[in-house]
């Protein structure tokens, strides 16, 4: 690169999770990986699953970096067998969560246990996209086909077709987002076939459970699956069920997630509960709204999801915060005014805009406040002020950024 500091920055960010958070080895003769976040000694399924993705171009180059990622995918499916509605997990099963004393079905090996849908999406995109790349089926043994069974039977059971299901989650907090309202099980939902989730991507509790960007990733990511099924597994049946269920989420979403706005248009709500209640807003954590074309659950130039793309990036969106340092969107999570990274990354990705995505190369640079790194969030005004120094996620998304930016617009980069 011509700017010594975008150089710098991708040496630090784009192999940060391989530097730092990976804890590779075996399993039963089988790889087995074990990836932390940065900061926190836990293994979340979605923050795992993003952290090694943007290495998959590498892995037909690279026999080490192949195994490292298999391995991801099955710690990830002994993770699913062991507790579908847990978000985090220890690399010792024996390990018992002393983080908070919640009230739900923990088991040891947890580290947490907030149902969100994503969690059990992210393996699913991760494991397709392995397999296209590589044709590689040994990770899609016997246990990851009941991995699979067993994500659709929590989606169904979250549906809440017949009843709220066996899912509820209480922790005595100070912060309402950490825990969900009547008796762990949320506010009530009219079943209509979307999927309820406890929890939003940020870990944060949802307000109305329908939440819509995880419900456009589950259409897609049954769809993987679907495919998945049918070619390694040779199964019609499971094939058929599979992409059955992910049309009848996708009507859902045609009939309850659009909202006309008064000046935007038709545009996806955020949160939606089947009875006409809606919440009008994005969140910086993925999967948001922003992401959707980046998740391959929308196309980029669909005009709803366009429209929603300008409202999310606006004053309308009240987690989209502007300061003399940067624009782009936070989130309840870490508080008002604080902008988060990996929003602005997710914003250049989606754009064709040369002006835009220019802009967030810029706005990265000039925020990581001296560090020569990503972080969680900083304050709009001041970048100094700034969560979690150590988010190997952010850090390897931005390399990802860079490096498409780099083999498509290199001009951008100085």
């Amino acid at each position: 690169m011509k700017d010594p500091e975008l150089g710098w920055l991708f040496g630090n960010c784009f192999p940060n999770t391989l530097d730092t958070t990976v804890i590779p080895g075996t399993r039963a003769g089988r790889p087995d990986t074990y990836v932390i976040t940065g900061d926190i000694d836990a293994m979340w399924l979605r923050d795992s699953s993003a952290q090694v993705w943007p290495y998959l171009p590498l892995i037909t180059q690279d026999a080490a970096l192949r195994q490292l990622v298999a391995g991801v995918i099955n710690r990830q499916t002994q993770y699913i067998l062991r507790d579908p509605y847990a978000n985090a997990f220890y690399n010792d099963p024996a390990k018992v969560s002393e983080w908070h004393a919640d009230h739900t079905a923990m088991q040891p090996g947890v580290h947490e246990r907030k149902w969100e849908i994503d969690s059990l999406c992210y393996p699913i995109r991760l494991a397709y996209s392995y397999w296209k790349t590589t044709g590689d089926t040994q990770p899609f043994d016997a246990d990851w086909r009941q991995a699979i069974a067993l994500v659709i039977k929590t989606f169904r059971e979250q549906q809440r077709k017949s009843s709220a299901g066996p899912y509820h989650f209480q922790r005595q907090t100070l912060t309402s987002a950490d825990t969900q309202a009547l008796a762990g099980y949320g506010y009530p939902v009219r079943p209509c076939g979307l999927i309820a989730s406890a929890f939003r991507p940020s870990d944060d509790a949802t307000l109305l459970p329908f939440l819509v960007p995880s419900n456009f990733f589950a259409v897609a990511s049954l769809r993987q699956a679907a495919l998945m099924l049918y070619d390694v597994y040779h199964e019609q049946a499971g094939y058929n069920e599979l992409m059955a269920f992910a049309d009848e989420i996708a009507v859902a979403l045609r009939q309850h997630a659009l909202i006309t706005h008064p000046e935007f248009g038709s545009v996806y709500a955020y949160e939606v509960d089947g009875y006409g209640g809606h919440t009008l807003m994005d969140d910086a954590n993925v999967p948001s709204l922003l992401a959707l074309p980046y998740l391959g659950a929308l196309p980029l130039n669909e005009p709803t999801y366009q429209n929603t793309r300008r409202l999310a990036l606006s004053a309308s969106n009240p987690f989209f915060f502007k300061g003399s340092a940067a624009e782009d969107i936070g989130g309840p999570h870490v508080g008002l005014d604080m902008i988060w990274p990996i929003s602005i990354i997710m914003r250049g990705l989606t754009s064709t805009d040369d002006a835009e995505i220019q802009a967030c190369v810029q706005a990265l640079k000039s925020t990581h406040a001296g560090t020569g790194y990503m972080h969680e969030s900083f304050h709009k005004d001041d970048p100094k002020q700034y969560t979690r120094g150590w988010f190997a996620w952010a850090n390897t998304l931005f390399g990802e950024f860079l490096w498409k930016v780099y083999k498509e617009r290199p001009a951008l980069l100085g």
